[in-house]
């Protein structure tokens, strides 16, 4: 069985041209690079240079800005931690909507004392900048609103709010796991003062990770015990990783016009597809301000999960949001913040589309989805029969003859 991968958002395949900048790294060049013999000094060497690439490729003013983690949650971590810290305010302000490592890192913060405000959003998911600058007070010590939804793809006006951030005198964090090498990013444009980053969601290795700290802005380190990172995350570093997401960042900013075109014809053509072929089914996230290869659509009637048991079985690798919560019975924060109920939320699945998905996928995609649904509902008994979702059963007025 031929096997189509639409869970890109989740994770992403390592490309060659990383794999073999990495394995000089992993093989001979395997220098600790705080040693200060020649081993050490090669690896030292060639991670600076990666770290001036990434600096390079985001708009950084000096590679010094950029922190190495071990993901893109660590990188949420330090940088709410480590502001709230240092600054010794006590107020937090992010979205309802956020990914669970910032969620889950503001609810402990709120445990331990600080006080958070979750600013929510609007049917399509885009948080206000506006209802941001309202929520600002003299003692609020950070702002952390993502870039682009993890699960419906909505991009967020953070350009706006960092503004608005700047206006207030209070820093601005955003979550751009999903969007660094998917769409422009230039944090000086932008005007962020952090940002988190992941390598595996844009073709790199997984278990490495960054964030961007404007300079000037102090952090308490979250991970101590070493001088790396200049004092702010300690541990040896892994070299070739940062060698290999470097090189996957640099490709995939090279690649970004080409790719998004191709991304997002291949998305509209699956929205419009399933649209004109399953009746009852709604588009979540913004239309237009969403990530190019997001698709993430609820099916009235049927279990999220049963679904993806079924594509699976047909070849079809998708997700029900988040691959950090995969293995939860709880709906998603994310769906109930755009005002779906739970039964709506819990029909819900996302395709998300990567560099190497063809229109044959999309098509095999279209060919196979509407009989699983319609085989699913026929099974439910919530569900309400009107007409089929497969046409070859329905008479000309659009009568259903197997509901009949």
């Amino acid at each position: 069985m031929d096997r189509i991968y639409m869970d890109y958002s989740a994770t992403s395949p390592l490309r060659k041209e990383a794999l073999d900048a990495m394995m000089p790294y992993l093989t001979e060049n395997f220098g600790n690079p705080s040693s200060i013999h020649w081993f050490g000094r090669t690896a030292k060497k060639a991670m600076e240079e990666a770290r001036a690439s990434i600096a390079s490729s985001i708009g950084a003013a000096d590679p010094s800005e950029i922190i190495i983690t071990s993901c893109g949650s660590e990188a949420d971590n330090l940088a709410i931690w480590g502001v709230m810290e240092t600054y010794g305010k006590k107020h937090i302000i992010t979205s309802a909507i956020e990914h669970h490592a910032v969620i889950d890192t503001v609810k402990i913060l709120a445990k331990e004392g600080y006080e958070a405000t979750y600013i929510p959003v609007d049917e399509y998911g885009l948080v206000d900048p506006e209802a941001v600058r309202n929520a600002i007070r003299p003692d609020t010590g950070l702002v952390s609103i993502m870039h682009g939804n993890n699960e419906i793809g909505t991009i967020e006006p953070i350009g706006e709010i960092a503004g608005i951030c700047k206006e207030k005198g209070v820093l601005f964090h955003t979550d751009a796991v999903q969007t660094l090498g998917h769409i422009p990013i230039n944090v000086q444009a932008i005007g962020a003062d952090l940002l988190s980053f992941a390598g595996h969601k844009f073709y790199g290795p997984k278990g490495i990770g960054g964030l961007y700290v404007r300079k000037g802005i102090r952090l308490e380190p979250q991970l101590t015990g070493g001088a790396q990172e200049r004092k702010r995350r300690a541990g040896t570093e892994n070299v070739a990783y940062i060698i290999g997401m470097a090189k996957a960042l640099e490709l995939a900013i090279a690649e970004m016009p080409d790719e998004t075109r191709h991304l997002t014809t291949l998305r509209d053509r699956l929205i419009k597809g399933l649209f004109e072929r399953i009746p009852e089914i709604k588009l979540n996230g913004h239309p237009t301000k969403r990530l190019p290869g997001n698709v993430n659509i609820s099916y009235k009637y049927v279990e999220g999960e049963s679904l993806l048991l079924h594509l699976d079985m047909n070849g079809i690798a998708a997700s029900s949001g988040s691959a950090c919560t995969s293995g939860s019975l709880e709906p998603s924060h994310v769906l109930m913040a755009i005002g779906l109920n739970h039964e709506t939320a819990h029909g819900s699945v996302r395709m998300s589309l990567g560099k190497y998905n063809t229109e044959q996928d999309i098509d095999k995609v279209l060919e196979v989805y509407p009989g699983i649904v319609a085989k699913l509902r026929e099974m439910s008994p919530l569900y309400v029969k009107t007409t089929c979702a497969r046409k070859e059963f329905c008479d000309e007025s659009g009568t259903c003859s197997v509901n009949k």
